[in-house]
C-alpha cells in the first residue's frame, strides 16, 4: 500500500478506506466486467481478482486466516500478498495494488503481458 499522489487516468475508485475496517471485504467493480475482492487485514488493504484461476469460482465469500484465502469452491488456498497458490506454485491470483489518496481507496490493475 503506498500514500501518494498519482494520475488518476490507470485507477479505479474503490471508497472511502474509513467505510472499509480492519477484518471487513467488499467487492469493487472494474471496467470490462471483472469484480476485485477488496480485503482489510490488520489495517492492511490487499485486492486480488476475484477469480480462482484453477476453475474461475468467486472467491469472495472465502474464509481468510491471517494472510491466506481459501476458494470456497474447491479450498485452494491463496497468499494474498503475493497472489501464489499455497498447493501449487503455477497457480496465481493477479493482485491490484491499493493506493490510499486523500483518504480514498483507488485500484491500480496489475500490469498484463
Amino acid at each position: 500500500m503506498l500514500e501518494q499522489t498519482l494520475p488518476a487516468r490507470a485507477l479505479i475508485a474503490a471508497g472511502p478506506a474509513e467505510d472499509l475496517p480492519p477484518g471487513s471485504r467488499k467487492l469493487v467493480f472494474v471496467p470490462g466486467g471483472e469484480t476485485v475482492l477488496l480485503l482489510n487485514v490488520e489495517g492492511e488493504f490487499y485486492a486480488l481478482e476475484n477469480s480462482c484461476p484453477h476453475a474461475g469460482a468467486s472467491i469472495a465469500s472465502g474464509p481468510c486466516q491471517a494472510h491466506e484465502i481459501a476458494c470456497p469452491a474447491h479450498g485452494l488456498k491463496f497468499n494474498i500478498k503475493s497472489g501464489q497458490c499455497t498447493a501449487s506454485p503455477r497457480l496465481l491470483i493477479p493482485l491490484y495494488e491499493v493506493l490510499i489518496l486523500e483518504e480514498q481507496l483507488w485500484l491500480r490493475p496489475p500490469q498484463r503481458c
